[in-house]
């Protein structure tokens, strides 16, 4: 456990009662690294989908990077509490790895009502989708036809088999031809039916022919009915009649037809719907870790025991992974870090002599190998010197020579 701390144990070894303190700060590491582990196993199978064996790679390495820095974070530095600048940025460091380990933990101590509430949006969803592709999805709205009103768009509009639209114009025309006949042939019996009460009324008037003095009809009776004839004669009511039983029979059947036709498009579109929320489910995979943060966010979001209770939990996670540094560092100067600190010291004041005798010897030789060089700069210097005064003392000797010799011929040439 102590190899997890950092500590040296030869000099460890000379404060024996201290090693109990180091075991437990080793304890304390390796628990933080396990619940580290344990976190990232969680983000791991949360990540895939499913529990799987793939998870145990980043779980091992993300075990060995924790229980190292943390090793890191708490390994005893000769001075550094007299410095607050490393202890702060430890403990920053210990912090923003506590924030990123609990989250894991804390998706996982809430993924019940997680997973019911992403269910539960998810079902909403379905059905908010079912609701716009019934409204979208009409008659008229497909290959490319009109969308209703409140329609918000074309991809909430399924497509399928042909639909009944073309009959039910038709039978919509035929309708709209046969009440239009109706009513003429209604106001053709109705103008009958009134002249027909025209002519008995006035035919049941009788006057007396002065001639013979017989009884007649009047001249108005006779024009009445004249009337009525060619009111017959012109207006086929009976054709018209007829046709419009032809038409009402028509519409009968076609009625049928489209009523047949209807409910075969109302259980086609049932079942395009079906198909398109069945791919909707499909796509659905399981949530992913942004997913259930934003779904455990929207189950805080107004519910105040709820969020500090997930706070707590993630504040507790945070703790966990920051205490070494805080039990390290909070636990003031133990009687180890102030002999490591001394043999520190007297590790630089050696290292300092060292380097000045080291300084010292590179000086000597190179006093000593310049007293060298001018040696033998003055050696190379005094033979030259003697080497010239010996080919001066020769150049002498040959010029004294050719002067005597000159003289003795001189003397000679002289003497002849």
């Amino acid at each position: 456990m102590r190899v997890l701390t950092g500590v040296d144990e030869e000099l460890l070894a000379e404060v024996r009662h201290e090693r109990s303190k180091f075991t437990s700060l080793g304890g304390v590491v390796l628990g933080t690294a396990v619940v580290a582990a344990f976190s990232m196993w969680n983000f791991a199978t949360e990540a895939l989908g499913r529990v799987s064996l793939f998870a145990a790679l980043p779980t091992v390495i993300w075990f060995l990077f924790i229980l190292n820095l943390d090793r890191w974070l708490i390994t005893p530095v000769p001075g550094t509490r007299r410095r607050i600048g490393p202890v702060v940025l430890r403990l920053l460091v210990a912090l923003m790895l506590g924030v990123i380990v609990a989250e894991p933990l804390v998706l996982r101590i809430f993924a019940t009502a997680i997973e019911e509430h992403i269910a539960q949006e998810r079902a909403d969803d379905l059905d908010v989708l079912r609701g716009r592709l019934e409204v979208c999805t009409t008659e008229t709205s497909g290959a490319g036809g009109a969308l209703p009103a409140n329609c918000p768009g074309r991809k909430y509009v399924v497509t399928f088999g042909a639909t009944s639209a073309a009959k039910t114009g038709q039978l919509k025309t035929l309708r709209a031809d046969a009440a239009a006949l109706q009513q003429r042939v209604n106001q053709e019996n109705h103008d009958l039916a009134t002249l027909d009460a025209q002519v008995r009324d006035e035919c049941r008037q009788l006057i007396r022919d002065a001639a013979s003095g017989l009884l007649e009809r009047t001249s108005e009776c006779q024009r009445l009915r004249a009337q009525e004839r060619d009111f017959r004669k012109t207006h086929a009511i009976g054709a018209e009649e007829s046709r419009l039983a032809g038409m009402n029979r028509n519409i009968s059947v076609l009625d049928n037809e489209v009523t047949a036709a209807r409910g075969s498009y109302e259980k086609s579109r049932a079942a395009a719907i079906d198909q398109r929320l069945a791919k909707e489910r499909e796509q659905q995979k399981s949530p992913g870790v942004l997913e259930r943060m934003q779904a455990l966010d929207d189950l805080a979001t107004g519910k105040a025991v709820l969020f500090c209770g997930i706070w707590l939990v993630r504040a507790l996670f945070v703790f966990l992974d920051v205490l070494p540094v805080l039990a390290k560092f909070l636990g003031g100067e133990s009687t180890y870090e102030r002999m490591l600190t001394s043999e520190s010291n007297c590790a630089v004041r050696m290292h300092a002599e060292r380097v000045r005798l080291a300084e010292l010897r590179a000086a000597a030789d190179t006093e000593i190998a310049q007293h060298a060089i001018n040696q033998e700069i003055e050696r190379s210097r005094a033979e030259s010197e003697a080497a010239h005064r010996e080919v001066v003392a020769r150049t002498n000797i040959r010029t004294r020579q050719a002067i005597n010799a000159l003289e003795e011929e001189l003397r000679r040439a002289s003497v002849r």
